[in-house]
């Protein structure tokens, strides 16, 4: 046994364990929130009952059980609930009504024992609505301008056939707002702000005013014009309605231009239920957010994500192999390069709020407002780059990252053999050839490993960007059809910021919390992707260059 441990098995065996649990740890986390994530989007079926209230009344409940779990008779009895049994503990359920607007609450726990018998009507309705969350009762008519034109069994076809007419001129409506008022707006912005840089420059005489004019006239013909094909089209999708009977058997009408679906989740088969699954799961990746982003699509805050860290990605990398090429291809080894060494690696170990208050500092208020004042004096007092945006975000987190890249490269630089460069040398190259042809190929795995750590950092930050760009909400994206394109003064939406507003600043904490686990599981696999990436491009080089580790 002495010699089995001398020989260092042990803790071979103690390592690859402790590898193993980790993976284990890591894949249960994975699958956990994947499972209350993506089992969001899955059609639940809609339950209809009866339950005993505190003071002895049945009510009608309609909705669907969310949640299970186990509590302690007592407790129940503290609370007012009469169970009227001897166990010391008993199942409750989470109960989601939805029916917000008319109930004033979306979930109740309610104990089983004084639930009666659960019953699945085919014809139990779930509408989700653009405003007041989900909606859940039976379909009784469809109504067209205030006459009814279906009931019963011939109303769910009818249904169907006007909320795709409902939904298709929902869609036209927003496409004229974003899109085509949105470029009206551009455009009359840009005129504003042509017409003040022509004041300050005191170049604004009679004849660029009436040409200003003239623009702006057609501007606001076309605008007009587009007002007047929205009050058309929000007439037509006002037209029709759909009636319901809620739980406490009063019967509400829908306008269906707020309602973003509509199914029988009780009736569907398998087939059905997958169809839908998949659609909710495309949606919830390409759509934008809506009800306080409990609702919706999370489109913005990958596509803010993504560009961040790309950004990021390109000032950090050149900034950090310079910084490394310096300090061990060309500084003079001696007490102040190592304290500068020293200085990097206490910088990693910073909170990152410094960061974010830095850059606050720094770059939004000096560097941002300093640039408004030499190239955009027209737009004040309105901030152009005076204030958070993306470009200050990225810049934040390049900093924050760049001890991570400098370490990474250093090291790569350390490892290319001593003998290499003497060869090149020998073979008449400069130092500056030998290093660019020879030395930075074979240390280009190092500097792509320390760009992979950078961005698994960066894309995972939160608390710096709540300073230098992120928002709750962004009207419009970083990128778009007008020049420069990418319009780095904008502010931007983030994953990681996305999981903590819909978390914990949710009114609706329970509709929430599925969408944290989904918008965390995408946030995971978005840093993959990225990382894959680099990690597949760096296998490449590496491959490449091996040749000439062996020299």
């Amino acid at each position: 046994m002495r010699d089995w441990i001398k020989s260092g098995s042990p803790w071979i065996w103690l390592t690859a364990g402790a590898v193993a649990l980790c993976v284990v740890m890591v894949a249960g986390v994975l699958a956990m929130t994947a499972l209350r994530g993506l089992g969001h989007f899955w059609p639940s079926p809609v339950v209809e009952t009866t339950f005993v209230e505190k003071d002895g009344s049945k009510v009608r409940i309609i909705g669907e059980i969310r949640d299970r779990e186990e509590v302690a008779v007592r407790r129940l009895e503290e609370a007012g609930f009469k169970l009227g049994t001897d166990a010391a503990f008993v199942d409750r359920v989470l109960v989601k009504f939805g029916n917000r607007d008319l109930t004033g609450v979306d979930f109740r726990w309610l104990p089983v024992p004084l639930l009666g018998e659960f019953t699945y009507p085919n014809d139990l309705l779930t509408i989700e609505r653009r405003e007041w969350g989900n909606f859940y009762g039976h379909l009784r008519a469809v109504k067209e301008n205030g006459n009814v034109v279906a009931t019963g069994d011939a109303a769910w076809p009818v249904l169907l056939e006007r909320f795709e007419r409902a939904n298709g001129l929902f869609r036209r409506i927003l496409a004229i707002e974003k899109h085509d008022i949105g470029d009206v707006n551009y455009r009359l912005e840009q005129l504003r702000l042509e017409r003040r840089r022509l004041e300050l420059r005191g170049q604004l005489n009679a004849e660029r005013e009436a040409s200003l004019e003239e623009r702006k006239k057609v501007l606001d013909e076309r605008f007009a014009a587009l007002q007047a094909d929205l009050q058309q089209l929000r007439a037509d999708i006002a037209r029709d309605t759909v009636v319901a009977e809620v739980q406490d058997g009063k019967e509400v009408e829908i306008k269906l231009a707020i309602v973003a679906d509509v199914y029988r989740a009780n009736e569907m088969n398998v087939g059905q239920k997958i169809r839908h699954y998949f659609h909710k799961l495309v949606e919830f990746v390409t759509d934008d957010p809506r009800e306080a982003n409990t609702e919706g699509g999370i489109f913005p805050a990958i596509f803010g994500t993504v560009m961040m860290v790309l950004i990021m990605s390109v000032i950090v990398t050149p900034f950090g192999v310079m910084a490394a090429i310096y300090m061990r291809e060309y500084a003079k080894q001696g007490p102040l390069i190592r304290t500068i060494r020293i200085s990097v690696n206490n910088l990693a170990g910073v909170p990152s709020i410094v960061y974010g208050v830095f850059g606050l500092g720094f770059f939004v208020y000096f560097l941002g407002g300093n640039i408004d004042q030499l190239f955009f004096p027209e737009a004040l007092p309105a901030p152009t780059f005076g204030s958070p945006g993306i470009l200050w975000a990225s810049l934040t987190l390049a900093i924050l990252t760049l001890p991570v890249v400098i370490v990474a490269t250093e090291e790569g630089l350390a490892r290319v053999p001593r003998s290499v460069r003497e060869g090149s040398l020998a073979l008449g190259a400069t130092k500056a050839e030998t290093l660019w042809r020879t030395v930075l190929p074979m240390a280009t795995p190092a500097m792509m490993t320390g760009l992979i750590l950078a961005v698994a950092r960066a894309a995972g930050e939160v608390a710096p960007l709540m300073l230098v760009g992120v928002v709750k909400l962004a009207p419009a994206l970083p990128l778009d059809q007008y020049f420069p394109y990418l319009h780095l003064e904008r502010k931007f939406m983030h994953l990681g910021f996305h999981i903590y507003d819909v978390g914990f600043q949710s009114p609706n904490v329970e509709a929430a919390r599925p969408l944290v686990y989904a918008t965390a599981l995408l946030l995971v696999i978005v840093i993959m992707v990225l990382n894959l990436t680099a990690i597949a491009l760096r296998n490449r080089l590496r491959e490449k260059y091996r040749g000439l580790d062996n020299v």
